[in-house]
């Protein structure tokens, strides 16, 4: 029986600080079988027990929400072979010879996923040496033609391969592809680890680290795990694209980020810089987001970040402005603290709107990148 979210974290934490959640979906002509595997730095190297917990849901908008929006379910499709495995050193699309253990689901090595669905899997138990990867690898069938299988597609963050056929339990990277905006994971992969606190990071493609170099983990959230220690479980719920009207709408994934002793929400970028929206609005949705997490557990910390900055202008940068004024006041009842992102992107006064351009992904994209995370990292663990 599927454990809810709340008990498995009196159990288990998040066995690594990459991005799991889903901002698209999968839309199928026919039906195909393909293996996807993925290289994961896991939280902590040694003999631990893992678990697996899926929400076959999109979490969040992709860009307009023509292909993908919150709340969009997922189709029917099956789970035909899934393993953990020692990836080695190099994420090349092998695995250490004879390292796969499979992971089951009620002692079935395959799973029927309904539409919609949650589940979780059994233990399994595996050992990852020092400085290698944990590799998670699956075969999925869908068993539905059409919008099926939620996935993330954004530039991937950790090295991904994709192969035809039921491939899972091979050791060579033979047929196998990198594949790049595509990452298909369980929504948690968790390992059992009595933790401090579990605290959820809440947000977009800034918080999930997107622009960031593949495989270094160089973004704040990961930085920012590394400086609290394993102690702290660090569930990272950044979406690219996702915007707090998403959040507001209490769907899936709101309610992942509700079920944690802690949480850090940095949103707006989106709201403003996709869909134009007032300060009113997003006001008035953060105002939801919060105090859904309040109404669901009353003893959650929740941590607001000021709206980064992300170079607006014009009206934008009025609903940029306005929003993070009222954040800054305080006027945000259920908040229990509150940390000022824009204080380290920023440039200097009058364009303060601006992000220094050292901290750009690319020339003109605003985007944090790894020395940005650096900076975001060392500022907040002092204010923490």
């Amino acid at each position: 029986m599927e454990k809810k979210l709340k008990d498995l974290f009196s159990e288990y934490a998040s066995g690594t600080i990459l991005s799991t959640a889903n901002n698209c979906i999968m839309d199928f002509k026919e039906v195909q079988t393909f293996t996807y595997r993925t290289y994961i730095k896991p939280r902590e190297y040694g003999d631990f027990v893992w678990k697996t917990w899926c929400s076959n849901t999109v979490d969040s908008t992709w860009d307009d929400g023509a292909v993908s929006r919150a709340n969009l379910p997922g189709g029917k499709w099956k789970i035909l072979n899934a393993y953990l495995a020692d990836g080695g050193s190099s994420a090349d699309g092998t695995i250490v010879a004879d390292s796969s253990v499979p992971i089951t689901y009620n002692n079935s090595r395959s799973k029927d996923v309904e539409q919609a669905e949650t589940f979780e899997s059994d233990d399994v138990r595996i050992n990852i040496p020092e400085g290698h990867y944990l590799a998670f690898t699956w075969t999925i069938t869908n068993k539905t033609i059409g919008q099926v299988l939620p996935y993330n597609c954004e530039g991937n963050l950790a090295s991904a391969y994709i192969a035809k056929g039921n491939l899972a339990d091979q050791d060579s990277n033979d047929l196998f592809e990198a594949c790049e905006n595509m990452l298909v994971l369980p929504s948690l992969i968790l390992y059992k680890k009595a933790v401090t606190k579990n605290i959820v990071f809440f947000g977009d493609s800034i918080t999930q680290g997107v622009r960031t170099q593949k495989d270094k983990y160089e973004y704040w959230v990961s930085k920012i795990a590394d400086g609290l220690g394993v102690e702290y479980g660090i569930w990272n719920l950044g979406c690219g694209w996702s915007r707090a009207k998403d959040a507001a709408q209490d769907g899936k994934w709101l309610y992942k980020a509700k079920h944690c002793d802690e949480i850090v929400i940095c949103l707006g970028v989106n709201d403003i810089g996709t869909l134009n929206r007032n300060a009113d609005q997003i006001i008035n949705d953060l105002t939801i987001i919060i105090n859904r997490v309040k109404e669901n557990n009353s003893l959650c910390k929740v941590i607001l970040f000021t709206v980064p900055t992300f170079d607006f202008k014009g009206q934008q940068e009025i609903a940029w402005r306005r929003v993070n004024e009222y954040i800054l006041k305080g006027k945000f009842k259920n908040v229990d603290r509150i940390f000022d992102i824009t204080e380290i992107l920023s440039q200097d006064k009058p364009n303060d709107n601006l992000e220094k351009v050292e901290y750009h992904s690319n020339v003109d994209d605003p985007h944090p990148n790894g020395l940005a995370g650096t900076r975001i990292s060392e500022k907040f663990l002092k204010w923490y």
